[in-house]
């Protein structure tokens, strides 16, 4: 009889023990990140080039301006940027239909995308026939391509300038 006990014990403590790794396995699955998109939380419905060369040969076939925002991912700067960037609807509406967008957390070796040097978060426009829009500015003279969240504003007129081609034959 207690051999009866100890083997009906054994076999509980086993599928308890068994139950508890799959609950723990389960939480631990819910935990995983999503994996990462191109967008990087600037706006997961947008379509982003992969890119810089990939970004300007869709500029010029889709005749659309582009634009490149640097950025860190450990960043404060451009983690506010971001956030207020992805959650303004008419800035998102405005990328998705009239731009070619691209963000990277790296530095290209096309210098003319730093004309005041590399800093993040940082944002330049650039024509369909390649040109670097120097023109289109931020608001700070020490560092001409940042902006900040309360500088939606002045990106969104910015946006509108890019619109308008500095070279319209291509």
């Amino acid at each position: 009889m207690t051999r009866q006990l100890l083997t009906i014990f054994l076999v509980l403590v086993t599928l308890s023990s068994t139950m508890g790794k799959t609950e723990k396995q389960a939480a631990v699955k819910k935990e995983k990140r999503v994996p990462q998109t191109l967008s990087r939380g600037w706006g997961d419905q947008l379509i982003w080039a992969q890119t810089y060369e990939e970004a300007l040969f869709w500029a010029r076939s889709q005749n659309k301006p582009l634009m490149v925002i640097f950025h860190l991912d450990d960043c404060p700067h451009s983690q506010s940027l971001k956030k207020a960037f992805a959650e303004d609807k008419e800035i998102q509406k405005l990328a998705d239909e009239d731009f070619i967008l691209l963000n990277l957390v790296y530095e290209t070796t096309d210098k003319h995308l730093s004309p005041d040097g590399q800093y993040v978060p940082r944002i330049l426009f650039v024509d369909p026939s390649m040109t670097v829009r120097a023109d289109i500015t931020g608001r700070y003279s020490n560092r001409m391509y940042a902006y900040e969240p309360s500088d939606l504003k002045l990106m969104l007129s910015n946006m509108q300038r890019a619109k308008k081609f500095l070279k319209t034959e291509l």
